[in-house]
């Protein structure tokens, strides 16, 4: 006989969880309805501290194929769950490249159910983006570049963080020059979020990189960009963007 969900810890703490009250409230915040981002995803209504909790009592016991079980599921959380315990599997196995690696391949393969903004974040800096510090990034360019799943390419920019951390910002700047011109404002946003911290390393060359750009990046984008810059500098910019 098969294995049931109810032999899967990973999925038994995040459904021991659920909240019906939260449920129409979560649905509203992910984009749920016809013809937004989110259209169709299912929700438990548990909020993601509650959900690193289910993650911390149970991702040690938690194997590939509890993983695969949890990361296919039809609930968000279920989901993210599956992803938050990717990431532990894989920050603590530093020492075991093997297993670090079939964490990434995992990841990669299954990037159809990584499909909403706080997915993408929570989870892909924190391993693809560790991963690929000290290694060939090609594969963030491919997922740049592919302009029939958006969610890729938000993992593609987001993954970037890891670099600037370590004052790597080229590929940042590189990848948002492959979506500057997307037209989706959830891609706007997360390459002005990581121009952001890229600026937070290095104003100057946030500056240079702005400075052929701004006048025809989305307004949204560049509104990110420059969060943190002095008001009166970001006013003179604002008001000079078309």
């Amino acid at each position: 006989m098969g294995r049931t969900l109810q032999e899967n810890r990973l999925f038994q703490e995040v459904f021991s969880r659920r909240d019906p009250s939260q449920v129409e409230g979560l649905m509203r915040f992910f984009k749920t309805g016809p013809g937004q981002y989110g259209e169709g995803d299912k929700f438990l209504g548990i909020k993601v501290p509650a959900t690193r909790e289910a993650v911390k009592a149970s991702w040690k016991e938690t194997g590939f194929e509890d993983l695969e079980e949890c990361i296919c599921s039809e609930y968000h959380e279920v989901r993210l769950a599956a992803l938050l315990v990717l990431v532990e599997i894989f920050g603590h196995a530093r020492k075991d490249p093997g297993l670090q690696g079939r964490c990434v391949d995992f990841y990669l393969s299954h990037t159809e159910f990584i499909n909403n903004w706080d997915l993408v974040d929570l989870s892909c800096y924190k391993l693809l983006g560790t991963w690929l510090l000290d290694k060939d990034r090609t594969l963030l360019y491919e997922l740049a570049h592919n302009d029939d799943y958006m969610w890729e390419q938000r993992i593609a920019i987001v993954s970037t963080m890891q670099f600037i951390r370590h004052g790597q910002l080229q590929d940042t700047f590189a990848i948002s020059d492959i979506l500057l011109h997307h037209p989706h404002d959830l891609i706007h946003k997360a390459v002005g979020w990581m121009l952001r911290e890229a600026g937070k390393k290095d104003v100057e060359a946030l500056k240079a990189y702005l400075s052929t750009r701004q006048a025809t990046m989305p307004r949204t984008m560049l509104r990110y960009a420059i969060e943190k810059f002095p008001g009166q500098e970001r006013k003179i910019i604002l008001a000079s963007h078309p």
